[in-house]
């Protein structure tokens, strides 16, 4: 596919590959890496993907993979998120349609617990009642669309958040396929607390806290 993939990565050695299993034959795979202990860099590498790096934090690493790749499409993508079979047909039926929409997949998690189950479908009741995906369900935009929205911003933290509101409901779909990503935050932390914890950064953000401050809260 004529498609750049963009993945900002942090100590993500144990997901990536995963991760970039499942992308198969697209033109191009950018990790930027902020600052990695766990091999990172080495393990992208392993997998023949261009890799940079940049001071920690999604959007600036996200911004600078954008700098760095060449096709017109762009997919943003978390390094522990595993998108599933049927997503290169979707991302192909959108990209067909031309740069007017972005598009993003549907969130799931990889635990067999109930809880995981309620999340997905609050998520999914989420993106049709606010239009707010978010980065670990994948962004398939067009350069031009994005270049139009004002670009991706080096936020420390809600860089997705800030461009999917920027992008505005009429510019953004659903995609027929599912992100899978990884459920390991909720299962250390607590489903309840976890969730808490990303609401609350996400209330903070609409409040208008810089986002590194909500940083702080979100790790």
């Amino acid at each position: 596919m004529l498609l750049s993939v963009v993945i900002p990565a942090l100590n993500a050695a144990a997901t990536l590959p995963a991760t970039l299993a499942a992308l198969g034959d697209v033109a191009e795979v950018v990790v930027v890496d902020g600052g990695s202990t766990d091999g990172t860099p080495a393990v992208a590498r392993q997998w023949g993907t261009r890799v940079l790096t940049a001071p920690r934090g999604r959007g600036g690493q996200i911004a600078a993979g954008i700098a760095a790749s060449h096709a017109a499409w762009l997919l943003l993508l978390h390094a522990d998120t595993v998108l599933q079979p049927g997503w290169r047909e979707a991302a192909a039926a959108l990209m067909a349609e031309g740069p007017a929409r972005a598009g993003y997949f549907r969130f799931a998690l990889d635990s067999a617990d109930p809880r995981a189950r309620r999340l997905e479908r609050l998520v999914a009741w989420r993106c049709r009642r606010f239009a707010l995906p978010y980065g670990d369900q994948g962004l398939l935009i067009a350069r031009s669309l994005l270049h139009s929205a004002g670009g991706m911003r080096p936020l420390p933290l809600m860089e997705d958040v800030d461009l999917v509101r920027r992008l505005g409901r009429k510019r953004l779909r659903a995609l027929p396929a599912s992100a899978l990503t990884s459920a390991g935050k909720w299962q250390r932390q607590g489903w309840m607390r976890r969730s808490a914890r990303n609401l609350a950064c996400l209330a903070l953000y609409l409040c208008g806290v810089p986002p590194r401050r909500i940083a702080r809260v979100y790790e």
